[in-house]
């Protein structure tokens, strides 16, 4: 199985929507099997996205995501980069699908509520940035027969 992180933003633990946005990739079929609420701090975020260094959004992106708390997770499942990735719907919410969470509950790309991996690469980097390998669940779920054929 494929690992993938998941990190609802400021906005989202502001909002009060956590519990939804889980929830969908849950329902969707995949498991979490990490979670930790933090606030990350400068060097966290530089070290996140330090591919976007020199980029004109980098300052405001660093800025908004020390801004408050943020939950950190870790999603499995078959194809989870692209599984998350299709949940969680396009980076500008104007451009997201409906029933995608940016889609459905984003109005802006600097506040799209949830950041997802996207690649498998990355996801491992990202993982490692927020948690240790004993901070991560190794389990089977009840209904994995009947997500998975």
């Amino acid at each position: 199985m494929e690992r993938t992180f998941v990190m609802i933003k400021p906005d989202g633990v502001q909002r009060a929507i956590v519990g939804q946005v889980i929830s969908r990739l849950e329902t969707k079929g995949l498991k979490l099997v990490a979670a930790r609420m933090l606030h990350i701090d400068g060097e966290l975020a530089s070290k996140h996205y330090g591919e976007h260094v020199g980029k004109p959004f980098y300052e405001p992106l660093i800025s908004y995501i020390t801004s408050g708390p943020v939950l950190a997770t870790v999603f499995e499942g078959k194809n989870a980069v692209s599984c998350v990735r299709t949940v969680v719907g396009k980076t500008n919410p104007q451009e997201a699908d409906p029933g995608t969470i940016r889609g459905d509950f984003g109005m802006e790309t600097g506040r799209n509520i949830i950041h997802a991996s996207d690649s498998t690469e990355s996801a491992a980097r990202e993982i490692a940035l927020f948690f240790s390998e004993n901070e991560i669940m190794d389990y089977s779920r009840i209904d994995e027969p009947w997500v998975y054929e």
